[in-house]
């Protein structure tokens, strides 16, 4: 069984972690990234879980795991310690609910990928839970290859489609820009300081005679 790759906003969103240790962190930690609403059911917790607790960021209930702990959540994550409660979350959950069993691809109803960031810009490599190890293996790659420059880059293209699209130019115009915007050029100029230059060379498209 294949799945369906899609990123997905989750600000607002009611989101179970069952477990509260060093996986289970992890797991938090990508949904308070997201600006999900996090409750965390654990009889005991990392550190770093224990002071998302006293801060407010998340709601943590220290105690055992109930099948109603399920309800009313848009994502279920099982990250116990113990394959028994983590199966028994994976019973309780209903079926419009999104379920990761950590111990359990077979079980899952998504996966977590390895995800290469650079400010909007993101990566996400995944082998379907068959070996999160290549996953993580191949994003270390991309990491080297992708530098920092590249959240810059993608901030500046997102600023010039932005623009581009507020002008209300034809469909051919206004692929033609967007083309242009992504010659290596932009790239190198962002990548190496001279954002002056890139600027005045991307106005230069907007100002150019419309195509006939």
């Amino acid at each position: 069984m294949g799945y369906y790759p899609m990123f997905v906003k989750l600000t607002g969103k009611q989101c179970l972690v069952v477990g509260a240790g060093k996986v289970a962190q992890r797991k938090i930690a990508g949904l308070l990234a997201a600006e999900a609403d996090v409750t965390v059911v654990s009889p005991s917790v990392t550190p770093t879980v224990e002071e998302w607790s006293v801060t407010g960021r998340i709601m943590l209930h220290r105690r055992v795991f109930h099948p109603e702990d399920v309800q009313g959540m848009a994502v279920i994550v099982a990250a116990a310690s113990d394959p028994a409660v983590n199966l028994a979350v994976y019973e309780a959950a209903l079926p419009q609910q999104w379920v990761n069993i950590v111990d359990r691809p077979d079980l899952c109803s998504f996966v977590v990928p390895a995800v290469v960031e650079r400010g909007d810009l993101q990566i996400a490599i995944s082998t379907g839970g068959q070996n999160p190890g290549l996953a993580k293996k191949l994003r270390s790659e991309w990491e080297e290859r992708l530098g920092a420059e590249y959240e810059e880059y993608t901030r500046f293209l997102g600023e010039m489609r932005r623009r581009l699209l507020s002008l209300g130019l034809e469909e051919e115009e206004k692929r033609s820009i967007l083309a242009a915007l992504l010659d290596e050029r932009f790239y190198h100029w962002t990548k190496s300081g001279q954002i002056e230059r890139r600027d005045r060379e991307a106005e230069k498209l907007f100002t150019r005679p419309p195509l006939r």
